[in-house]
């Protein structure tokens, strides 16, 4: 007798989109997608990384990273937002009693930047914002919209979006001094001593009229 005759024949193969599972769809692939999306834009840059590198990492298939997050340049948005979520937290830093509020703001910036886990992603985030106007943009838009605005909203002083750039810009050009470029004595310095020498001219920038 027959497969077929005895009833067990496996039914024929449907075409089509493959049946939604939770492996392979839904909430559970979209963080998948995103957190291999960080991984590869910290270890490839920008320029370097593709949706098929990310899909691949992921475990999914392409058109579901651009189901879920548009073009390449919307995936590494999504991605930085991921990365620079430590960095959020700069304007609460901030808030609160005028006094000591630069020291504040470098203590907690230094503090981002001084742990290896936060660092690689941010470094390699800051490389490819160096070496591509794309990513470069994204990063500007996000560091506005996402600190720069909520951190001039805290700021009693005249041209407090002014103020606000000049603070974080302070901090970026140290950064990459210290991290990227690695110049001395800069690079080696303690952070403490840092965050002593900055602090006074932030404050500057966010308290003094």
């Amino acid at each position: 007798m027959t497969a077929a005759a005895s009833g067990s024949a496996t039914p024929p193969r449907k075409r089509g989109r493959p049946a939604r599972t939770s492996a392979s769809d839904g909430p559970a692939a979209r963080d998948r997608i995103l957190i291999a999306a960080r991984n590869e834009f910290a270890e490839r840059g920008y320029d370097k990384t593709s949706i098929r590198g990310i899909a691949k990492a992921a475990e999914v298939d392409p058109a579901l990273v651009h189901h879920y997050f548009g073009t390449k340049e919307q995936v590494f948005e999504a991605a930085i937002e991921l990365i620079f979520a430590p960095a959020m937290g700069v304007p609460d830093a901030v808030h609160g009693s005028r006094e000591g509020a630069g020291e504040r703001m470098a203590r907690y910036m230094f503090g981002i930047w001084e742990n290896p886990v936060s660092r690689l992603p941010l470094l390699a985030v800051m490389r490819s914002a160096l070496t591509n106007e794309t990513a470069a943009a994204v990063l500007r838009g996000m560091i506005e919209r996402r600190v720069l605005v909520r951190m001039a909203g805290e700021l009693d002083v005249p041209n407090p979006e002014f103020r606000a750039q000049l603070a974080a810009g302070h901090l970026i050009g140290i950064a990459l001094l210290r991290y990227v470029i690695r110049m001395e004595p800069v690079a080696s310095a303690e952070a403490d001593d840092i965050v002593a020498m900055v602090g006074p001219t932030l404050q500057r920038y966010l308290t003094e009229s």
